[in-house]
């Protein structure tokens, strides 16, 4: 950092960022009295989070200060006050605040407070020479100009947290560091959504990429004019909504009867066990399907002579006739599907069944939901809860992301520091007991967004996917993201050395320490790449699988697929001193840093095959792989944008007979927000939102199709030419929904940001719909204008949406409340003419409410007459959890 004559500019590029020591850990003068003012601040001290100016051009400024670079930029106000007077020399100024900025810092004016970037996006605010302490209710502000946009609250982390510290090694007060109370998060009352009082609005001027940018505000009335144009062809019938099956199957024959099951019935089953569909015989007894020998019989049968020998694994035939409920399958899955088909048309407290024939098999062999529990862990319990809901919807793949840059997640057995270290994050400057404060963790290490799961733990998460037919696909990100790992073998290292251990110490270290190499990831991390040149990662790696390996064969299900991660850092290894020597000297014609990352990937991809394991890895890391090096089957994720070469990426390792499972963000990421509106959590960097409607209308069967029907991130048109089309015959392995975590900060956030889109995910994996034109093999140029889509498949299109979320409205969001799941309740749209309330929803059968000011909340049923202003939101299916309030103007 240079100290100007008016000013402190901290970088002149992104990628310049330098990376400030955490000094002042030795314990010198812990005492009584500093640590009662350093709990003073936490208690009493406001913190106040203002965006000022969101600029995707670039060129922010501050008086005194040039210019940022030409790359999206914003202007950041951030209030500091005290209701106590806090002394210029209190501690001698030996006290610091931390804070997670995600997007770093460029720059702030020289003034009372300087602030510098740690790593990743932790930063701290010191006092500087000219601070001058603070006067009863003063309030200071601390401009500065931020390397990125602002666009959703969900962005501005919480948890700031103070200590006391030495600002050199010479100088060490210390204090227990402790989170400032007004930068905790809230947890509405009613909504159970999370609330931010220290960030202030992001307002309508602000909430643009650029000045191209056409995104909408979803206020009231932009929805209702949305829900009104969507909804225009009408939601179906309740009774046809309740006798509808999700996901679609391929073939059914409705009488329009119903039969009464209230006897309950008799269960039969021949060529399966109990055991074989014990969860999908539990939903059906939680829908109020109860067994009694004097019921209806109720015959599953499994049999190889069933159905025809081309079924697809999975395929069944459901027959629910007057008198009998018969389920035909070729293995157990097969009759565990139809056994769920069976209860998607059941209701708890309804005693009927509708007369009906289903022939059904699935459209794709993955059909995959990811959570990212590294970043911000969530519980054995949510995963639990989560796998139950991916059987009742069919689908069977959970890739289960365990390690990150802020998060180890598995216990290793013969490697503690992996979770005592790399499993929390606290203020330990030397990371020996945890890692650097990321994310707006809590600073105690003890916070649900911190812990991992043991391996009795994981054995029974392994059981549990078993039993519902789901595989569970681990992944430690590598050789990038790998942060928490690394650090959590230096502790490793730095314990064994103490002892004298060389050997033990460099068994499994993942990093050369007099590597001086200056890089910089996308998360702005300094040191979070594995070093490839190194043997002991490999040796590493090879006893992490075999290990998941061993829990995977106790639980059930052999480890056949492992997620590599396959991330790259750009920048780093090219002055490791292992590496020079490396590159002089090695079997596999390494001749720089470049080579590197394909290097290990091809060295990682050979280890598993030994092992019997398929390789798995994101697109970008495998597509710089030399095929020829690589097994003959991996299996790909793409995960490039579509309008950014999404397309080209999955045809291109489609042709080459790789596994490609489509991962798009523009539909498929479920940690964007579900509409376009600052309170709605999430990141948007691949799409400004995502609601449940545009994963429906995800056409995996013609990707460049997609350029007439999605826009682009900044809601423009663009265009697709698919130059290099999927050869004949070539199909993808299929589709997976992503929820990445840096914003998902609970279990109950979790759920809110997959639900409903994962009954959508389901319902595109599972079956191709007859509106979704066929492909093109002879290649072809899409966008808004190519007229691919008929007036007359855009309305089968609208009307087969229309009836999805007839059934999620009068079916589902009552079963998921029915399993405690916190799924999305929807915003409503209203209107206000001559003085009469106008409102609408997305879904049928949720009440509406609407509150004007000065009086309680009153239910809505038709227009009426109202006085501004006026807040309308939902309310749950059932229960008394209510939705997020809008204001209508």
């Amino acid at each position: 950092m240079a100290l100007f004559s008016k000013y402190v500019w901290q970088v002149a590029v992104a990628g310049a960022l330098g990376t400030v020591s955490l000094l002042g850990s030795r314990l010198y003068a812990q005492t009584a009295d500093t640590q009662q003012w350093i709990d003073g601040i936490a208690s009493n001290m406001q913190v106040h989070y203002q965006v000022l100016l969101n600029k995707g051009g670039g060129e922010c400024s501050l008086p005194d200060l040039p210019p940022s670079p030409k790359a999206p930029c914003s202007i950041v106000e951030l209030s500091l006050s005290s209701p106590d007077k806090l002394a210029a020399n209190a501690l001698d100024g030996n006290w610091s605040i931390y804070f997670s900025q995600t997007d770093p810092i460029y720059a702030h004016p020289a003034g009372e407070f300087t602030i510098d970037h740690i790593n990743g996006d932790l930063h701290l605010i010191r006092p500087s020479a000219s601070y001058q302490g603070f006067n009863e209710g003063e309030v200071k502000k601390v401009q500065f100009i931020v390397a990125g946009l602002t666009l959703t609250e969900a962005k501005i982390m919480p948890n700031y947290y103070v200590v006391a510290e030495g600002q050199d090694n010479k100088q060490a007060l210390y204090s227990e560091a402790r989170v400032i109370e007004s930068t905790r998060i809230r947890i509405h009352p009613e909504t159970g959504l999370e609330v931010r009082p220290f960030a202030g609005e992001i307002s309508r001027q602000n909430f643009k990429l650029s000045q191209a940018d056409k995104t909408p505000y979803a206020d009231a009335a932009f929805i209702f004019n949305e829900n009104k144009n969507v909804n225009k062809l009408g939601f179906v019938a309740q009774d046809e909504a309740l006798r509808t099956i999700i996901p679609t199957p391929t073939f059914v024959m409705d009488s329009g009867k119903n039969i009464d099951i209230s006897a309950g019935i008799n269960l039969q089953l021949q060529g399966v066990e109990q055991d074989a569909v014990a969860p999908a015989l539990a939903r059906l007894q939680e829908l109020g399907l109860k067994q009694n020998p004097a019921g209806m019989p109720f015959v599953v049968s499994v049999s190889r002579a069933s159905l025809p020998s081309r079924s697809p694994v999975g395929a069944y035939q459901l027959v629910v006739s007057p008198t009998q409920i018969t389920i035909f399958a070729r293995e157990p899955v097969g009759a565990f599907y139809g056994m769920q088909s069976l209860a998607s048309v059941m209701m708890a407290g309804r005693n009927t069944l509708p007369v009906l024939t289903v022939n059904d098999s699935p459209r794709y062999p993955y059909r995959g939901m990811h959570i990212d529990v590294g970043r911000n862990f969530h519980s054995k319990q949510q995963i639990l809860d989560v796998l139950d809901q991916m059987a009742a919807y069919k689908l069977n793949k959970l890739h289960l992301h365990l390690g990150e840059d802020e998060g180890w997640r598995l216990q290793i057995p013969g490697l503690p520091e992996l979770t005592d270290v790399g499993g929390k994050r606290c203020h330990d400057p030397q990371e020996n007991t945890c890692l650097l404060m990321q994310l707006g963790a809590d600073v105690s290490g003890k916070s649900e967004r911190d812990g991992y799961y043991t391996r009795q733990d994981y054995i029974e998460l392994v059981k549990a996917a078993n039993a519902r037919y789901i595989q569970l696909i681990p992944s430690f990100d590598m050789p990038g993201h790998s942060r928490a790992v690394i650090k959590a073998m230096e502790a490793r290292y730095r314990k064994f050395m103490a002892a004298g251990n060389k050997k033990a110490a460099e068994q499994y270290l993942l990093s050369d320490l007099n590597d001086k190499t200056q890089y910089k990831s996308i998360q702005f991390y300094s040191d979070n790449t594995i070093n490839a040149c190194m043997e002991s990662p490999y040796k590493f790696l090879g006893k992490v699988i075999d290990e998941v390996k061993a829990m995977h064969s106790e639980a059930g299900q052999p480890l056949t697929v492992y997620h590599i991660g396959a991330d790259e850092t750009a920048g780093a290894w090219a002055q490791s001193p292992i590496c020079q020597a490396f590159f002089a000297n090695n079997p596999y014609d390494v001749e720089n840093a470049k080579q590197l990352g394909a290097y290990f990937i091809e060295r990682v991809a050979a280890l598993l095959e030994t092992k019997g394991i398929k390789t798995a890895g994101w697109s970008d890391g495998l597509s710089h792989t030399n095929p020829k090096n690589m097994p003959a089957k991996v299996q790909s994720y793409i995960w490039d944008v579509l309008p950014w070469g999404g397309v080209a990426e999955a045809n291109k390792q489609a042709n080459r007979g790789w596994d490609v499972v489509l991962s798009h963000p523009d539909a498929l990421y479920f940690d964007f927000p579900y509409e376009p509106d600052p309170k709605e959590g999430g990141y948007y960097w691949g799409s400004r939102h995502i609601d449940t409607h545009k994963v429906f209308n995800y056409m995996p069967g013609n990707l460049p199709a997609l350029a007439e029907v999605y826009p682009s991130p900044t809601q423009t048109g663009f265009e697709i030419a698919d130059t290099t089309p999927l050869k004949q015959g070539v199909q993808w392995a299929g589709i997976q929904g992503q929820l990445w975590s840096e914003t998902i900060r609970s279990d109950n956030a979790v759920e809110y940001m997959i639900f409903p889109r994962l009954i959508a995910l389901a319902e595109r994996a599972w079956h191709a719909p007859s509106w979704e034109p066929p492909y093109n093999y002879e290649g072809a140029t899409y966008n808004a204008n190519s007229g691919l889509f008929s007036e007359n498949k855009k309305r089968e299109r609208d009307k087969a949406w229309l009836k999805f979320a007839s059934v999620i409205g009068y079916k589902e969001f009552v079963k998921l409340d029915a399993a405690d799941i916190h799924y999305r309740i929807p915003t409503v749209g209203a209107i206000i003419q001559d003085s009469m309330l106008h409102a609408n929803l997305a879904y049928p059968a949720l009440g509406i409410e609407y509150k004007e000011a000065g009086k309680d909340w009153q239910p809505y049923n038709k227009p009426v007459q109202v006085k501004t202003p006026v807040l309308v939101r939902a309310k749950a299916a059932t229960g008394d959890r209510k939705g997020r309030a809008l204001p209508v103007e």
